[in-house]
């Protein structure tokens, strides 16, 4: 009999997914993975991960499964929310979300979950796995999950063949709804719980708040280029090679000698994000402002009129060799190849036509339409049909 250990997280779908597994025939654990207790952050009242441990205890219980808390916050410190500060103070976004799976999920959950005797480690995430045989070898896919509202592929995007060869979904191939309606006819206490927001495990924490208890704040000027700009409309050089080209595609523009007009201020640049336009707090524009570019080291946050703004789009990004990360290792690309796929740079954005090329620093993924927000510290991933073969941090 094979054994499982199933992260149990207090939400519904983790819930169903041990039931799952038990009506399987696994031998099923249920862990709690107990990752944040700095109580002077979270923001309001409620403890969740409390309220959250202790519903999970009670689907143990009901479901009749060993059950038991471990108590990751020093490692989800070092390695998340350390990291995220950092990222910030760079001005990048980080995607807590997805290093949250590679590195806490599928690593040292999963080494406790070995300890244990676990055959498997199983999720509550709304994606399917694959196996082909090729060569003469197992190989793992990861497959969007059949929940076309939910599919949740995109978090597991940097996960490795080796953490894939352990990892079970049990709740890849349902709906929502078929979740929780599963939920209410076991009588499980979660079923009619809310999905969980924010980020991953930390509770309910609020970004900027949480930022400001350590990126100091700094008072600096918000302002606004506008769309008629000659930046946007400068003649396109002429490149000796396809690599120059998507350079200066991707490029970031410097906004620092280009005319624009104070219209506000800020507390920090590196609590902004670009894309963004809430919290900006300037009104009286024609068209709502979003952030079209930030300067940490000038602590400037650039911003344009409306969601069309030239400085929004762009039709290619970078990545760098050393975060480019092939979850199908065997359709690696070598320097000088491209292939086309389907891609996205956030979390549920349709999926995008794409060609990646790989040179000799890094790929470029070269978009067929320009792209709105592309964002540096954020993840980008690319698939065929329903498998995500990788995925990289934008440079």
């Amino acid at each position: 009999m094979k054994r499982v250990v199933v992260g149990l997280s207090g939400g519904v779908d983790s819930s169903v997914a041990a039931y799952l597994l038990k009506e399987q025939g696994y031998e099923v654990i249920g862990l709690f993975m107990k990752n944040w207790h700095d109580d002077s952050v979270t923001i309001s009242n409620e403890c969740p991960w409390l309220e959250d441990s202790n519903d999970a205890l009670l689907v143990a219980e009901k479901l009749g499964i060993p059950f038991q808390t471990v108590d990751l916050s020093e490692q989800y410190k070092e390695k998340i929310v350390d990291y995220m500060f950092n990222e910030y103070e760079k001005g990048r976004t980080p995607n807590p979300d997805v290093l949250c799976n590679r590195e806490i999920k599928f690593d040292v959950f999963m080494k406790i979950a070995m300890s244990l005797g676990a055959d498997y480690v199983a999720t509550g995430h709304y994606c399917r796995k694959g196996t082909i045989e090729k060569d003469g070898k197992e190989i793992y896919q990861l497959l969007a999950g059949k929940d076309g509202n939910k599919d949740q592929s995109y978090f597991l995007c940097q996960l490795s063949q080796e953490q894939l060869s352990k990892a079970l979904f049990p709740i890849g191939e349902l709906t929502k709804p078929e979740v929780r309606e599963i939920a209410s006819k076991l009588d499980l206490i979660t079923a009619e719980k809310k999905d969980s927001q924010g980020l991953c495990f930390i509770g309910k924490v609020r970004l900027p708040e949480f930022l400001q208890q350590k990126l100091q704040p700094k008072e600096g000027v918000i302002i606004e280029i506008p769309a008629e700009s000659e930046i946007y409309h400068q003649e396109r050089p002429q490149f000796n090679s396809e690599e120059e080209a998507f350079a200066y595609e991707s490029r970031r523009i410097y906004y620092l000698k280009v005319p624009g007009k104070v219209v506000g201020k800020h507390q920090g640049a590196h609590y902004f994000t670009k894309g963004q336009r809430k919290g900006l707090n300037v009104g009286g524009t024609k068209e709502p402002l979003f952030i079209i570019e930030t300067d940490v080291e000038k602590n400037i946050v650039y911003t344009g009129q409306g969601n069309q703004h030239p400085g929004l789009f762009k039709k290619a990004l970078f990545i760098a060799n050393d975060e480019v990360h092939w979850i199908r290792e065997d359709l690696a690309l070598n320097e000088g190849e491209k292939m086309e796929v389907m891609a996205r740079i956030r979390y549920r954005q349709p999926l995008q036509k794409a060609t990646l090329h790989q040179f000799k620093d890094g790929m470029y993924v070269v978009f067929e339409n320009p792209q709105s927000a592309i964002t540096e510290g954020q993840f980008v991933a690319w698939h065929l049909n329903d498998e995500i073969l990788g995925s990289g941090v934008i440079a």
